[in-house]
């Protein structure tokens, strides 16, 4: 395989017209890359930070098979790569002298690109994260559900939605912090929330989701007070931003969870969610590793796993 196989742009507007249709052909699979590009495009190229984002694509017989998405001061984010296409990479990356802190993907293509990684740099590869990608297939309520009701927040829940989305990233050790200060440039902060409440009116839970791209939803965040688990308040909230999704026309609706969380891997079953992928992150140390670059736990970042 050619190394110049790989086309690289720091165009949102340019990647997109070669490789949107590519990205669009597997919503379910790709939907880190639409939900990343759809906001570059909608909010100007400095939503993630000061710096451009870095765009690749894998082009045989003018035809586009993979991509690749650097945003500022993280890492890679890869679309599946059969081992060769990951080797190819890797060379082309590093014959250019680039540099990043870790590599994310489904496992087998992280796997193959980490390793590959290794061999063409001379660093330390060392597995971080697991994360598993679940598609909804039936939407299947719980019964019997909670009392109570799903509920659209709104601008005067704003104060409720910050706190929790805070205590959400100290639950999970996801970085930075999330607090009224930093709100605006968070990965939250486009999001579509959803409360749970109970019939007194009082949020118990909460779940978020993303907007529609190429007919894709991601439900992201999900969090209840650690106080308030084991209700059943989780599960119906998420049916209703489930329910609110395909009621918007969404053909996958999607979300990660942590594989070592059973109770939240067996609720999303439970509730119709079905799994495609497993994914991985891999952090690299040694000569190359830039500096500022972002700790692991954000290597998915914006779309980092739900919580509980």
């Amino acid at each position: 395989m050619r190394t110049d196989d790989w086309q690289l742009t720091e165009d949102v507007d340019d990647f997109l017209a070669r490789a949107g249709g590519f990205l669009r052909s597997r919503p379910a699979l790709h939907t880190m890359p639409l939900t990343v590009t759809e906001k570059l495009r909608a909010h100007g190229p400095d939503v993630y930070g000061a710096g451009a984002t870095l765009f690749g694509r894998l082009e045989r017989g003018g035809e586009v098979c993979a991509t690749f998405y650097r945003l500022p001061s993280r890492g890679l984010s890869l679309t599946p790569l059969t081992p060769g296409q990951a080797d190819s990479l890797a060379a082309y990356l590093a014959g250019l002298g680039r540099s990043f802190p870790n590599a994310s993907g489904d496992h087998d293509t992280a796997t193959a690109f980490a390793e590959a990684w290794q061999r063409h740099t001379g660093v330390t590869a060392t597995l971080a994260t697991r994360i598993r990608l679940y598609r909804l297939g039936e939407l299947t309520p719980p019964e019997p559900g909670p009392e109570g009701r799903g509920r659209t927040a709104g601008g005067r829940d704003l104060d409720q939605v910050v706190r929790w989305c805070g205590e959400f990233v100290d639950t999970v050790g996801e970085v930075p912090a999330v607090d009224a200060a930093s709100w605006a440039g968070s990965r939250f902060a486009d999001r579509h929330f959803t409360f749970w409440e109970t019939p007194d009116g009082t949020p118990v839970s909460m779940a978020a989701a993303t907007s529609m791209v190429a007919g894709m939803v991601r439900v992201d965040p999900v969090y209840t007070p650690a106080h308030l688990r084991g209700r059943g308040y989780a599960g119906a909230v998420t049916v209703a931003v489930s329910r609110a999704a395909l009621a918007a026309g969404a053909s996958d609706v999607v979300l990660f969870a942590d594989p070592a969380n059973a109770t939240s891997n067996a609720l999303y079953q439970r509730i119709g969610y079905v799994p495609v992928a497993e994914w991985a992150v891999y952090e690299f140390s040694g000569p190359n590793l830039p500096e500022g670059s972002t700790p692991s736990r954000t290597a998915m970042d914006p779309d980092a796993p739900e919580g509980v």
